[in-house]
């Protein structure tokens, strides 16, 4: 019965995941538009040289001409193809580097039920954290990756122990929470002076 809890709250966090993962829509949606408008550019060329009437929307001629006359060697050439690579290389790179999710996973134990926290939120409750910790005035937490860096600010002299202090207070609001991913935290004292 345990394994099978075991195996229900690995499938949860996974459902959790994945329906917080960030799309990638609008950079998906600009190329489908602009293929949509090339295939229709195409489609009606044929069409009408099939009927006798090309429309002569693209310049064949003049394409055809400068292909054969122009050199894979030439400058002109090389500086194309190294721009048209480097927008493909830029777009799969759009399309397979995650983007920051807009929302933090909470472990639910439940695939069905996903929930999810604004990274504001929970970076102002490991801030609220730090300041229930005895000496601190104010603090501020924030974000990057998976780090957690807490900036607790105080007034006292003596902060040697005073960020264990502080960290033990985080993590325990961080356990309190209970992420889906693990999290690292960082805490920096500042001394106000």
């Amino acid at each position: 019965m345990r394994a099978r809890s075991k195996a229900g709250e690995r499938a949860a966090d996974r459902a959790a995941l994945r329906a917080f993962r960030p799309s990638r829509r609008v950079p998906a949606m600009i190329v489908a538009a602009l293929l949509a408008l090339l295939s229709l550019l195409v489609l009606a060329e044929t069409l009408s040289g099939l009927a006798g009437r090309p429309l002569r929307w693209i310049p064949y001629d003049r394409l055809l001409a400068g292909a054969g006359s122009t050199l894979w060697s030439d400058p002109r050439m090389l500086l194309g193809s190294a721009v048209v690579a480097l927008i493909g290389l830029g777009l799969l790179a759009v399309a397979l580097v995650p983007g920051r999710p807009s929302m933090v996973p909470v472990r639910s134990g439940d695939p069905d039920l996903i929930i999810g926290l604004r990274p504001r939120s929970v970076t102002r409750a490991l801030a609220h954290a730090a300041e229930q910790v005895p000496g601190v005035r104010s603090a501020r937490a924030t974000r990057r990756g998976h780090t957690f860096a807490v900036t607790p600010t105080t007034y006292a002299r003596e902060t040697d122990g005073f960020g264990q202090d502080v960290r033990g207070a985080v993590l325990s609001r961080l356990a309190a929470l209970d992420l889906v991913e693990p999290y690292r935290v960082a805490v920096h004292v500042k001394e106000q002076r």
